[in-house]
């Protein structure tokens, strides 16, 4: 197909048109008091929703050069998204701001190249500046955090309670419920980060996930790829199941390609598993596995082989979840009294063994295994509110787990706006111009959250900047819910420091990827046929 190409400035100005009209839409999700977005669907009410990813994932612009610039800034969201679980409004905000400054700046005639060697250099100090204002999470700091992803005490009452029961190391799922409200439901369970084995398991196209609910699950430690190993089983299974999960080694070959036919076609469920860990280590977990499950480890080293197995010999789940990198068994059917008596042996194994790093990972067998899975039931008047509540719930838990991860900051924009004293020391120590102008550029980017939060809860937001600059408290910040000015640890004010060091790395990467594109190729529209015309005549004789 033909393709048409732009350059230099008419090409950046494409893009920072399509970043615009993304970022508009996403930006009035900001704060407490933003504002929701309603997004059309082929068929049904529209969804209504308050998160920033999920806009920006249903954008598509009609100009081709724009649309760039708009998928470019949507993977800016995505990324921040997929390694902290939010942060995604910030991410595009700054994004934004990052390129449209710059744009002013290249268009001037700084050049790109050292415009993008300051910046780099800029978003290395505020990372360790963040890192420097992170504080290690309390007990009593998880519920706030959770409150303010979700934007719902209720919430992050909720997220901190299944969180003290199932540890830090331990699961917490979302499902929707049956009724209005929320509850909590514990289960036996684990989590392991091995994905599926193919896209083509997946269940849930939006969210690139796969589930399977009341699975038999196989597991091996051998590779599996060709067909007639599994056969005989497949054959037994159908007669008392339609679903069916494969955790092995590798699955491959003629047996993936099976799997994957007959799960398109709908002659049973299949979801096949990468098994975690290397070596002995990945045997002793698949071990871990099949006791939570109440399953049998299909190796010759107890003695099983492909041709012997039975459907007996599967283990059971409630269900069993993966995406492209983890998987997660909720509700595992194994037998308490050996679950029990694994963990036994495994708190055994760490008092006698030696060595630091399998100790660490005896510690983690330990987490997975005894921690649960905590079940979140999301309920809601409505299908829209549902949803809606739910990616609410999924996102505070992930920014609650990225918090435990690395520690807490000033919230509301508050630590992105203190990052910036950094930045004056850094722009001293350059002796190169065009570097100082990328340092200025961020500088000017970590003031716009707390712009926008100040602007979508009806305040002044030059006032709002100035009164927080100018005070000497490092947490002093401005509270949106109640437009009073205070100490954003008091008011409960605290974002992830994962979350915000995501959202600047994750921005500044795509912004300097923005500022330095000098050409733009795509497709060539194929021009539509108009429709004919309806020919005369009809009814008429």
């Amino acid at each position: 197909m033909a393709k048409q190409i732009i350059f230099s400035e008419e090409a950046r100005q494409s893009l920072v048109k399509g970043v615009n009209a993304l970022a508009k839409a996403v930006v009035t999700t900001l704060g407490p008091k933003g504002r929701n977005v309603a997004l059309d669907k082929k068929w049904g009410a529209p969804n209504v929703v308050h998160d920033g990813v999920t806009v920006a994932k249903e954008i598509d612009l009609e100009d081709p050069f724009e649309n760039m610039g708009a998928q470019l800034v949507k993977e800016a969201a995505s990324k921040t998204n997929d390694v902290a679980g939010d942060g995604t409004t910030t991410a595009t905000l700054l994004a934004q701001s990052i390129i449209n400054t710059g744009f002013k700046n290249v268009t001037a005639g700084t050049n790109p190249m050292m415009l993008r060697a300051g910046m780099e250099k800029a978003v290395d100090t505020v990372v360790a500046e963040i890192g420097k204002m992170a504080k290690k999470v309390q007990d009593a700091d998880v519920a706030k955090v959770a409150t303010i992803s979700a934007q719902d005490e209720k919430i992050g009452s909720l997220i901190a309670e299944a969180l003290s029961k199932v540890g830090k190391d331990g699961v917490v799922t979302v499902e929707e419920g049956k009724g209005l409200e929320l509850s909590i439901d514990y289960k036996e369970g684990m989590e392991f980060d091995k994905g599926y084995a193919s896209a083509y398991f997946v269940t849930n196209p939006d969210k690139m996930e796969a589930e399977i609910e009341d699975p038999h699950i196989l597991i091996t430690d051998k590779k599996v790829s060709a067909l007639n190993e599994l056969l005989p089983f497949l054959e037994n299974l159908v007669k008392v199941s339609k679903n069916l999960v494969i955790i092995a080694d590798e699955i491959e070959g003629e047996a993936l390609a099976t799997l994957v036919v007959n799960r398109l076609r709908g002659t049973f469920n299949a979801l096949a598993i990468k098994a975690p860990g290397f070596g002995d280590r990945r045997k002793e977990m698949l071990e871990d596995i099949a006791i939570l499950t109440g399953g049998t480890v299909i190796s010759e080293d107890t003695g099983k082989k492909f041709e012997s197995v039975t459907v007996e010999d599967c283990g059971r789940a409630d269900k069993v979840w993966a995406d492209k990198e983890n998987a997660r068994i909720i509700g595992g059917k194994g037998e308490a009294q050996a679950i029990k008596a694994r963990i036994a042996q495994i708190k055994r194994a760490i008092e006698e063994t030696t060595s630091d790093f399998d100790k660490e990972k005896l510690q983690e067998r330990l987490a997975k295994l005894s921690g649960g899975v905590a079940v979140i039931n999301v309920g809601a008047a409505t299908e829209i509110e549902l949803k809606d509540r739910k990616e609410r719930v999924n996102d505070a838990v992930s920014a609650t787990k990225a918090a435990i991860e690395e520690g807490i900051v000033p919230g509301g924009g508050v630590a992105l706006l203190r990052a910036r004293k950094g930045l004056l020391k850094l722009k001293e120590s350059l002796t190169a111009a065009e570097e100082k102008v990328g340092v200025d550029v961020l500088y000017n980017a970590l003031a716009e959250p707390i712009r926008w939060i100040a602007k979508n809860s009806g305040a002044d937001e030059g006032w709002v900047m100035k009164h927080v600059e100018d005070s000497k408290v490092p947490d002093y910040g401005f509270n949106a819910m109640t437009l009073d000015f205070g100490s954003m640890t008091a008011f409960g004010i605290v974002d992830p420091a994962k979350v915000t060091r995501s959202a600047v790395q994750n921005a500044a990467s795509i912004g300097v990827m923005v500022l330095t594109t000098e050409a733009l190729v795509t497709d060539i529209p194929e021009k539509k046929e108009a429709v004919p015309s309806m020919p005369p005549g009809g009814m008429e004789y």
